[in-house]
């Protein structure tokens, strides 16, 4: 008997936990099954956001390839750029669609909108790479458009390590630009170094240097 009712007060106890923990119990294999089907689901869902906005971009790719465009042509660029910015805002083909805009309104000689672009990614971009390959792109155009401080400053920003041989060579020009060819020729000097340590061609530099040399024998 004795055994008998220490069965059943085990029992008992058993009851009354899981009377007191059965539902919270319950509740939270709900909750992990839920956060693993969950978690597969949002899986699928990026692998597939990927997908269709690599389509996307390969339309872009296939269109920006083109030797010229013409009105219907960069109509459907943009459209694409547009729908890769909005629609797939995060994920890299969204910032690579705006470097590929900012090119091709280079092409159309629309520098607002080329640098409105590129502001974009140095912006929003989460690739350090890519907002530096955009700051070096708006300060070229900046250059060009005679906003020497502004592409100075541009540069100033911070550039990925393996592009600081390009940063140079555009501070360079930018320099050469606003007159200061001192300044152009350590810059393009810091240029070639750079191009050198690292591995990297960098061409036209040493032409750039040679130029200058020409024009200080003439003064």
């Amino acid at each position: 008997m004795a055994e008998l009712r220490t069965e059943e007060e085990q029992l008992d106890a058993i009851k009354r936990w899981w009377k007191e923990n059965g539902t919270s119990l319950i509740v939270g294999a709900v909750l992990a099954a839920a956060g693993v089907f969950g978690w597969n689901a949002w899986q699928d869902h990026q692998r597939n956001t990927s997908v269709a906005a690599s389509i996307e971009y390969q339309q872009l790719l296939g269109l920006a390839s083109q030797p010229e465009l013409d009105d219907d042509a960069r109509n459907e660029a943009q459209a694409v750029v547009d729908r890769l910015a909005s629609e797939y805002d995060d994920t890299l083909y969204a910032d690579l669609a705006l470097l590929l805009d900012a090119r091709l309104k280079v092409t159309a000689d629309d520098l607002e909108g080329a640098s409105s672009a590129l502001q974009n990614v140095i912006d929003n971009a989460d690739d350090d790479y890519l907002t530096s390959l955009a700051r070096l792109r708006l300060a070229r155009i900046q250059n060009e458009q005679g906003e020497y401080d502004a592409a100075l400053a541009t540069l100033d920003g911070e550039i990925a390590a393996s592009l600081e041989a390009q940063r140079n060579n555009i501070l360079g020009d930018i320099h050469h630009a606003n007159g200061d060819d001192d300044q152009a020729a350590e810059a393009w000097r810091n240029a070639q170094a750079l191009a050198e340590e690292q591995g990297q061609p960098l061409y036209g530099v040493a032409l750039k240097l040679d130029d200058l040399g020409a024009e200080e024998a003439t003064l």
